[in-house]
């Protein structure tokens, strides 16, 4: 490989297959996550790992079903020591997976949990399903050691143990499979980035006095779907007085000129995850946003410049701020405001950066972890606020950064006004008492000549 080639960054390919040049190989994918996964379980005392996490289950059998099923826990996927993972599937689904899941072949099965909980206990499904899981540890000799589970209803997991079978925590193994990215995983997330470049581009278009926040959140969505996007996770949209506290939802309110507004994007393309936001001012910014973007981008700057192969999360996490320095009385109570989360089939993977549980519990930084870092401050007006929040890719020597629309200085969005004097500056106090020092020296005099 030449030097020209070590030094390119990450490729952004078009997102349809091509034949006279390789992008994502979905193959490559299947195999190289299951890979993983066979040899974590492969590394510990477990007969097999059990899934009903929707994520657990596509990374383990490359199949999903619609995203009403998120929530659902009806379908489950069992990989067995030293054997290839077994789909128990909503309805015609599992049919479905046979016949154009190849991979999958007669190792996908019809078989559900509870409903939720909404089927009569009396029928017995957990009992089902734990015989199901059962009669395959048995036939391979796995019966007598623990299975790791991530997540179950609560009679299931009964169930479970009502038939010998000792239940372990699986999700720890998941998540480390899942913590380094495989060349084909890193290439969607950039992609998936790359489609949230473009929904905030249009939305930076849209924005203006009196559209609403849920108009933001159209906006985004509209384009992303149109883009080809599988499924938009949700999008906070935060203006105004709603800054600060961060509530970390979409209201109807609508803009106002001077507002500060931060959006958060999450969406999935080919199952991968961005977690993405950016802070805007409609029309013009106080001086206290001004200052809040500010230190709210040096934090994150200064986050992102000590993420390297080796370096550890308690490095990364000592350069946030502590909870008590931007009005909350304990790291508990701000959690999730200055934090670093993996990224991948799910928004919330390893490593985490937060000053709760990081500096006393470090996890180390390794090549090819895909993870966002973002960061919060709220402005000395007591209201607005700014939010910022990059994800990045760990290469050898650092950090790549696949959000690429512009947060390095606050973007003023909406109209552009004009007075006697010109073009109304972009930085100026509002018309609110809260977010003003007082009149310009000398304005209240010349009121008075006039």
């Amino acid at each position: 490989m030449s030097k020209e080639e070590l030094k390119m960054g990450l490729k952004t390919f078009g997102r349809m297959g091509v034949d006279w040049e390789e992008r994502v190989n979905f193959d490559r994918l299947r195999r190289e996550r299951l890979t993983r996964a066979t040899a974590e379980l492969a590394q510990s005392d477990l007969g097999g790992v059990l899934c009903f996490d929707m994520n657990n289950i596509r990374y383990l059998t490359a199949t999903q079903i619609g995203t009403w099923g998120y929530d659902k826990l009806i379908r489950f996927a069992l990989l067995p020591q030293g054997d290839l993972p077994i789909l128990w599937d909503f309805g015609s689904a599992a049919r479905h997976h046979q016949l154009y899941c190849p991979w999958m072949a007669d190792r996908s099965r019809a078989g559900l949990s509870t409903f939720r909980g909404s089927i009569a206990p009396e029928a017995g499904r957990p009992q089902d399903v734990a015989q199901k899981i059962k009669v395959e540890l048995e036939q391979r000799g796995l019966l007598g050691q623990p299975l790791g589970v991530d997540i179950a209803e609560p009679p299931v997991l009964f169930a479970l143990q009502d038939a010998g079978i000792k239940v372990v925590d699986g999700q720890q193994l998941m998540q480390r499979a899942r913590m380094i990215k495989t060349q084909d995983e890193i290439t969607l997330l950039n992609q998936a980035c790359g489609m949230v470049d473009a929904a905030y581009d249009e939305l930076y278009g849209a924005m203006k006095p009196g559209i609403r926040e849920n108009d933001c959140v159209a906006v985004v969505a509209d384009s992303l779907y149109r883009q080809g996007s599988e499924f938009v996770e949700g999008v906070n949209a935060i203006s105004g007085e709603r800054c600060s506290p961060h509530p970390h939802n979409f209201s109807d309110r609508a803009l106002r000129p001077g507002d500060p507004a931060y959006f958060d994007v999450l969406h999935s393309f080919n199952g991968y995850r961005t977690c993405y936001y950016r802070t805007f001012a409609i029309g013009s910014a106080s001086r206290a946003l001004v200052d809040a973007y500010k230190r709210c981008r040096d934090y994150l700057d200064q986050a992102i410049a000590l993420v390297k192969p080796g370096a550890t999360t308690a490095e990364v996490t000592q350069v946030f701020p502590k909870a008590e320095e931007f009005g909350f009385p304990n790291e508990e109570a701000a959690f999730a405001l200055q934090l670093g989360h993996g990224v991948g089939l799910s928004i919330w993977e390893k490593p985490v950066c937060s000053r709760l549980v990081s500096l006393d519990h470090p996890e180390v930084i390794q090549e090819n972890m895909v993870f966002a870092l973002e960061t919060f401050w709220p402005a000395s007006d007591g209201w607005s606020a700014a939010r910022i929040e990059e994800q990045l890719v760990v290469t050898k020597d650092g950090a790549e950064i696949i959000t690429r629309f512009p947060a390095e200085e606050l973007l003023i969005a909406g109209k552009r006004y004009y007075t006697a004097g010109g073009e109304l500056p972009t930085t100026r106090e509002t018309q609110s008492n809260l977010n003003s020092n007082g009149p310009a020296p000398g304005a209240r005099q010349k009121l008075s000549a006039n």
